[in-house]
């Protein structure tokens, strides 16, 4: 009898150290999972999760998404194998070349990749990819600039005195451009330039691109620097149509070399526990479907030959775009932000 309950109490014991077991790995998240992707991201949720959802539904692979404004590059370092993150999400050049230089990505080697996206808009090393495109555009004042033929380089020149209005140089945005106009004139040129650019300033670097496009209509200046996308932010919101009524979106140097653009980028982490569903999510985001959202939730153009952009985008005009591959612009981000140090762009 004893043998007996004795028995039977290892059994239930042996039941229940089995049930803590199964309850236990159910509870842990697992370092690679079937039919997931983890994403560190600089854009939005908002902005992304429609493109998500259509992917979860078209191959059953569920996302998770991390955002944070700045500390990607750290964050993925400090965890190093153990990282949980498979992909990066980024806004900018800039950003991605922070990836590339922490050394915490790998090359996603994919035919569907390299088809799909043009090389001035992918690494050499296929280690960063663009997604969508957004031009460096000059917000020109309706009433006080006659001519949408403008170039970079003459807002150097003695004619904007007083006019020109832009946020920091230091921003990453700033700092692609001038590194693409280290790319094209060489270091000592541009500085010559920034230095002009500064000395036709109306005011102190200050606010973001649509503060400058407020200042237009407040007649603070004529024209300023601002990516595209905030033109069509500020037609949809009612506070600010009248801002974006008070300017025309000029493309720069069209005469010649084209407009300087930047991309938002995706990037396979070094530690990418699911890579596979990773590389999917990737090939998925340079298809035509997801290009057309990707594009059309925030005014931006379509890295993808032949998918068009929204309407309201289209309505704007075609533009020829700067050929210089932003992985070479990118070398230059270094230099381009000890010129904003040397002429004090910001003082």
């Amino acid at each position: 009898m004893i043998r007996l309950i004795f028995l039977t109490l290892c059994q239930k014991f042996a039941l229940l150290t089995a049930l803590i077991m199964i309850t236990l790995a159910l509870m842990a998240p697992p370092a690679s999972a079937d039919g997931v992707v983890n994403i560190y991201s600089y854009r939005q949720p908002f902005l992304i999760q429609p493109m998500l959802e259509a992917f979860t539904n078209q191959t059953g692979i569920k996302t998770n998404v991390v955002f944070a404004k700045k500390g990607v590059a750290e964050r993925l370092k400090q965890e190093g194998k153990n990282s949980p993150a498979d992909l990066v999400l980024t806004v900018d050049i800039g950003r991605l070349q922070e990836l590339v230089d922490a050394g915490v990505l790998q090359p996603a080697k994919s035919s569907v990749l390299t088809s799909n996206i043009p090389a001035q808009y992918r690494s050499d090393q296929a280690l960063w990819f663009g997604l969508t495109v957004r031009v460096r555009n000059i917000y020109a004042s309706v009433d006080r600039v006659k001519s949408t033929d403008i170039t970079y380089e003459a807002l150097a020149e003695p004619e904007w005195k007083g006019r020109i209005c832009t946020r920091s140089g230091k921003h990453p945005y700033n700092i692609a451009l001038i590194a693409s106009m280290i790319a094209h004139h060489g270091e000592a040129d541009t500085q010559k330039w920034l230095q002009g650019v500064k000395d036709n300033l109306a005011r102190k670097p200050q606010g973001n691109d649509r503060a400058q496009v407020k200042a237009i209509k407040e007649g603070i200046c004529d024209v300023s620097l601002g990516n595209n996308y905030y033109y069509g932010k500020m037609l949809t919101d009612e506070n600010q149509t009248s801002w974006a009524q008070a300017v025309n979106l000029v493309f720069p140097n069209q005469q010649d070399r084209g407009a300087h653009v930047n991309i938002s980028g995706i990037a396979l982490t070094k530690a990418a526990p699911n890579k596979e569903n990773a590389i999917k999510l990737m090939e998925f985001l340079s298809e035509d479907l997801a290009q057309r959202m990707y594009a059309e939730q925030n005014f931006e153009y379509p890295v993808k030959s032949g998918v068009n952009p929204s309407g309201l985008v289209s309505s704007w005009g075609e533009f020829d775009a700067d050929p210089l591959p932003l992985d070479k612009i990118s070398q230059y981000r270094r230099a381009a932000s000890k010129l904003v140090d040397r002429v004090n762009f910001d003082g």
